[in-house]
């Protein structure tokens, strides 16, 4: 056992086809959920690895999302973008990040990403650049998000297998 699914979060927002709800909101409402169900309150959350589709925004309504549900904790959770790892797979993007996201946990190493050269300052999260970081000992857990088209959006919240 390498991890464990904790708790799932899914809304949809239905504000367009291709871009996410203003302030994130249809993302927020998920890792709410997520954390509900997983009885997690948000300063459990060490890591996140966000569907991060860099686009400006794709990203800022995301980190928007992460902003209102995490609420002045943010720079206590290394925020991961896997994505731009593995190029976009569509419906299999979430079981991806949700595979890796279990194993940053197992590894107790928030991934880096691959190709980031600049983080928009707009932004304002932990992001991981191009050297993974380590996550703290202790009880481990993490949120993975994804978002599809439609406003479809996801959150599932994991815990390390301890």
């Amino acid at each position: 056992v390498h991890g464990r699914l904790t708790g799932a979060g899914i809304t949809n927002d239905s504000h367009h086809v291709a871009q996410p709800a203003p302030g994130g909101t249809g993302c927020a409402a998920a890792v709410d959920a997520a954390l509900r169900d997983a009885g997690l309150l948000p300063e459990q959350i060490r890591h996140v690895n966000a569907h991060a589709t860099s686009t400006p925004l794709g990203d800022l309504g995301e980190a928007q999302a992460l902003h209102s549900v995490f609420a002045g904790k943010t720079d206590a959770i290394a925020v991961s973008a896997t994505k731009g790892a593995f190029g976009h797979t569509l419906g299999a993007a979430g079981a991806i990040e949700a595979v890796l996201t279990v194993l940053a946990l197992r590894d107790r190493t928030a991934p880096p990403a691959c190709s980031l050269e600049r983080v928009d300052p707009e932004i304002r999260l932990n992001v991981v650049g191009r050297d993974p970081v380590a996550l703290p000992a202790g009880p481990l857990a993490a949120v993975t998000t994804s978002m599809g088209f439609g406003g479809h959006n996801v959150a599932l919240a994991f815990a390390d297998a301890s």
